[in-house]
């Protein structure tokens, strides 16, 4: 059975393989590691790729160490934006995360990832100038995923009805498709009336996974666990995926065709991967 987490960071400081291997002993296979943010690497460098390269090399160590097959998604975090602009202005702060967009697609085109993310925009109230700054961000990411043939990975304010057709009105303005946007953190928006196409990827917990396969199963199912040593076991253990699909399916709740579409068959589509078990 595969078991597919869609979004999972891992820190060097953090559990790093521990974490993976936790995630492996409760039956999960196949995970994706998004690019945790480092702003101060970024800053130093004046560029992303060295943040991206490092992850490249987390995700190898664990293809050696573990069993898992691991997917990697990098970008530059929606909040870098605010603590560039402190530093570098806002017109420089503005052409780095430009560039982070350009460093990620490159990686994308070379095969080394699968989508551009979390990209988006803070997911706190800020001021209009900051808000028209990011959708600007945003939207050339759009560009250059549409451009790169990959899927954006969106980090935003609380998902609705409403922010999920904006956000696909602002990916078909770039020429990129609405399945090709993947809503990160999102809740059981699963109907095409609620997310009016976009890919949500749900954060698993029992209320929102429960909500969301009455419903329907056009859906992907992340933890986003951040490794944080300061936050243990937050935002979802790595565990949590795997169990909760172990637990819904001994329960009567999942079928086994209900999780290989959300395992498999979602995954397969939204990324053009394939997935083995």
């Amino acid at each position: 059975m595969i078991i597919f987490d869609n979004h999972l960071h891992l820190r060097r400081d953090g559990r790093f393989l521990d974490a993976v291997q936790e995630f492996v002993a409760a039956g999960g296979t196949h995970f994706v590691l998004c690019q945790y943010p480092m702003p101060a690497v970024v800053l130093k460098d004046r560029s992303y790729i060295g943040a991206y390269r490092g992850t490249l090399r987390m995700a190898e160590e664990i293809r050696k160490a573990t069993t898992v097959e691991v997917f990697v998604t990098v970008g530059p975090y929606p909040v870098d934006y605010l603590t560039f602009t402190k530093t570098l202005g806002r017109e420089k702060a503005i052409a780095l995360m430009k560039q982070g967009m350009d460093e990620a697609a490159m990686l994308c085109r070379e095969h080394h990832c699968i989508g551009i993310g979390e990209i988006g925009r803070p997911h706190f109230p800020v001021n209009p100038q900051i808000m028209e700054d990011s959708n600007e961000i945003l939207l050339y990411g759009m560009q250059q995923a549409k451009e790169a043939g990959v899927p954006v990975i969106l980090h935003t304010e609380s998902t609705t009805p409403s922010q999920c057709k904006e956000l696909v009105a602002m990916a078909e303005k770039a020429g990129l498709s609405a399945e090709m946007v993947v809503k990160h953190y999102a809740p059981a928006l699963v109907l095409p009336e609620e997310n009016h196409g976009l890919m949500p990827s749900i954060l698993a917990s029992k209320q929102n996974i429960l909500a969301a396969i009455k419903k329907s199963d056009r859906f992907l199912m992340e933890t986003d666990y951040i490794d944080d040593p300061k936050r243990p076991g937050a935002v979802l253990a790595p565990k949590t995926v795997p169990k909760r699909t172990k637990t819904l399916f001994e329960q009567g709740l999942l079928t086994e065709e209900m999780i290989h579409r959300i395992h498999q068959e979602n995954p397969e589509k939204t990324y053009g991967i394939s997935l083995d078990a």
